[in-house]
């Protein structure tokens, strides 16, 4: 009985699996392949050999280099800011019991349900007025904000079931909130302040809307954004289309396979809480 209940979980992850490597796959020999190739045998067909010119070619047109460098600075530092943006508010409100607790959590989940569209004029305004337009650190602001309201939601109610006798005998020993934040609180946490990290990198990554409309210039643009007005202007064929694609999720999988422990670890300390 209990293998027969196993089955449609294992035949779920299996088929789950199988539908997020098969695309990958796809891509990843369609970008190795000549355009004459893909012409004659398809996209299904297995390549013969390592085609790699639509590769360099794609890395030069867009100047791949600066724009995986943007990438990856600008998710690093929205992944590190809004995690840490996020633990200090879950910590005033889930152990400080700030007043108005439900109504500022409320405050929170509606900021994460706003469309980007609706941000779009509003953030171009502000940046404009701020002299903070076509830069970079006004990407890291505006998506630190917008991650950290998902974030502090989940870590505060993470918080608020912290055991209150934790932290009264760390006040009995003379531990500020300071202390109790670093030496208590954190420690305890880092699963899931791993787990977050991890899904504002990758959904920093893939923002594609707001980074269009703030960074104008060539030089600060990301790797999405790279991809996409490419592609708009048609100047790329079948197969280096498939290797701006690979290019462009290849980072973020690495990222994903190196913090995978940490990712794992953060979703089953949740799931035994």
């Amino acid at each position: 009985m209990t293998a027969l209940r196993r089955y449609p979980v294992l035949l779920a992850l299996c088929l789950g699996a199988l539908f997020m490597i098969v695309p990958f796959l796809i891509v990843t020999m369609n970008a190795v392949k000549s355009p004459a190739e893909y012409a004659q045998n398809g996209p299904l067909s297995l390549p013969h050999g390592l085609y790699l010119d639509g590769l360099e070619d794609f890395w030069q047109r867009v100047d791949y280099s600066r724009k995986l460098v943007n990438s990856v600075l600008i998710s690093g530092s929205v992944a590190v800011l809004a995690t840490a943006l996020s633990l200090l508010n879950a910590y005033a409100i889930g152990i400080g019991r700030v007043r108005g607790r439900t109504w500022v959590l409320a405050f929170f989940v509606l900021a994460n349900m706003l469309p980007q569209e609706a941000l779009v004029y509003p953030l171009y305004y502000l940046s404009k007025q701020a002299g903070l337009y076509d830069t970079r650190l006004s990407v890291i602001i505006v998506f630190t904000v917008l991650q950290s309201a998902f974030g502090t939601y989940l870590l505060s109610a993470v918080l608020g079931r912290f055991p209150r006798e934790i932290v009264e005998a760390a006040r009995i020993d003379g531990a500020n909130k300071w202390q109790i934040l670093v030496r208590i609180v954190v420690p305890v946490s880092r699963p899931t302040l791993g787990v977050l990290l991890v899904f504002f990198f990758i959904w920093t990554w893939n923002e594609f809307l707001l980074p269009l409309v703030m960074l104008i210039s060539n030089d600060n643009q990301t790797v999405s954004v790279a991809l996409g007005v490419l592609q708009g202007q048609r100047l790329m064929d079948a197969t280096m289309t498939n290797a701006a694609a690979l290019l462009g999720v290849l980072p973020a999988i690495v990222f994903f396979l190196v913090f995978q422990h940490t990712l794992t670890r953060g979703i089953a300390v949740g799931a035994v809480k």
